[in-house]
């Protein structure tokens, strides 16, 4: 076990082990064994940083102090090493920045940092413990992250429950972005996400996608404030558990696949969730963009969901965008707690999806025991298949929409398939050719 490899043993195993990969990229081959970190290491532009084939575990000791164990720089390629954060040591039980601040200027115990960096390749680091993000990339261009595998990590607030942290974070306009083939698991906050002050340039032209995640406390993918993304093919379970770490105080309610800000030209396509205490979807601030081939399931019993919602929830927080041209074709919604598919805006198209086993909480008939708590006046809200609103955050009465060729079953859905809200008219949109039936 060596300690202060960082100042010393570090530089020289470098000076002895530089190679070439490219006219442009250096070598550095990490040593074998556990490196005991007590400050971030600065990786400068053009390096390779290469883990020892008998194994390299980078370990951030109690009293690090750094924004992250690597702080890189343009054209970096990460591979075949360890970080353990220490979290136990490392844990700040912080709530989440204030709404002016980016989470590079505020969460501290990340694994790799990356901020206006060019050119960021990591490929099978496994990153273990982390009190912060494994991975935080800030205004950062060109970002891949391939085969990573992040467990155990994100740290509390003061209540105790998720304050977001713990697993991969690209944040204010970061660009041209891939997290493919990616492992996260026991994650207290989001898994992989893309995020922006409302002041900030949007995160653009990413992927993320055949990533696989597995109790995650939070959401498994959120894309906020973002425009050209494509999430496909991912897979996860227990989505929102463990339930004592949802953020319950302020309303985090867990997501498969979530939305914020302003979203637009984006697909979520052929995702596949289990076992999700919250929404399958949420879109919040999604438009003109296309929801196809999903599938959400949840199996258990009804009262093993404490914060089961919707299947799927258009909204419009972000003043920017308006709620419309959005394709939701072909998903498989089956199990959720209340209705299948809430939608406001206009131009939507809600076609060919299989919406099934839809208010398990059975509402409003057992509003006491489930929480179906619904707006003043709308007690359809929570027990339709569909619901046709008049606005989310902000008036946007559905109008202009086409719901055909739905499969919706559940509790009393023979008779409450679609439902509109007060002041939404029949001739306002088209629904036909629904196959609605009780289960």
């Amino acid at each position: 076990m060596l300690r202060g490899l960082l100042a010393s043993a570090l530089m020289v195993a470098a000076a002895l082990s530089l190679g070439t990969t490219s006219p442009h990229r250096r070598i550095l081959r990490l040593p074998a064994g556990v490196v005991h970190l007590d400050a971030a290491w600065p990786v400068g532009d053009g390096v390779e940083l290469r883990g020892s084939p008998n194994g390299t575990v980078l370990r951030m000791e109690p009293g690090f102090d750094g924004p992250g164990a690597l702080i890189v720089g343009n054209d970096v390629y990460l591979h075949d090493f360890t970080i353990d954060g220490n979290r136990h040591a490392l844990e700040e039980r912080t709530g989440l920045p204030s709404y002016d601040v980016p989470f590079a200027r505020f969460t501290h115990g990340n694994g790799v940092y990356a901020e206006r960096v060019s050119g960021l390749r990591i490929d099978n680091v496994r990153f273990h413990d982390m009190a912060g993000f494994a991975v935080l990339a800030s205004r950062a261009h060109d970002v891949s992250l391939y085969r990573v595998t992040v467990s155990d990590s994100g740290s509390r607030n003061a209540a105790g429950r998720n304050n977001a942290t713990g697993g991969i974070l690209l944040e204010e306009g970061s660009t041209d972005f891939r997290v493919n083939q990616c492992e996260l698991k026991r994650i207290r906050g989001n898994g992989v996400w893309t995020h922006s002050l409302y002041t900030s340039a949007r995160n653009a032209r990413g992927v993320i996608s055949r990533n696989r995640f597995e109790e995650i406390g939070r959401d498994a993918i959120q894309v906020g404030h973002a425009t050209d993304v494509r999430v496909e093919e991912n897979t996860g379970a227990r989505i929102g558990f463990p339930v004592e770490m949802v953020d319950m105080e302020n309303r985090a309610i867990p997501v498969g696949v979530d939305t914020a800000g302003n979203v637009e030209r984006t697909s979520y396509a052929q995702n596949r969730f289990e076992e999700i205490n919250g929404k399958c979807f949420d879109l919040d601030g999604f438009h003109d963009g296309e929801i196809r081939a999903n599938e959400c399931v949840n199996r258990g019993a009804p009262e093993e969901y404490p914060f089961g919602n919707y299947g799927m929830v258009m909204n419009n927080s972000n003043p920017d965008m308006r709620t419309r041209n959005i394709r939701v074709v072909e998903n498989l919604i089956e199990g959720p707690l209340f209705g299948g598919i809430f939608v406001i805006g206009t131009g939507n198209l809600i076609a060919r999806n299989r919406l099934l086993n839809l208010n398990r909480a059975h509402c409003n008939e057992e509003a006491a025991r489930f929480g179906c708590y619904y707006a003043a006046g709308e007690p359809d809200m929570l027990r339709s298949g569909i619901y046709l609103g008049k606005g989310a955050e902000r008036p946007a009465p559905a109008r202009g929409n086409v719901i055909e060729g739905n499969e919706i079953t559940g509790f009393k859905m023979s008779s409450r398939c679609v439902e509109r809200a007060p002041g939404i008219l029949v001739g306002w949109n088209t629904v036909r050719g629904n196959d609605c039936r009780d289960k």
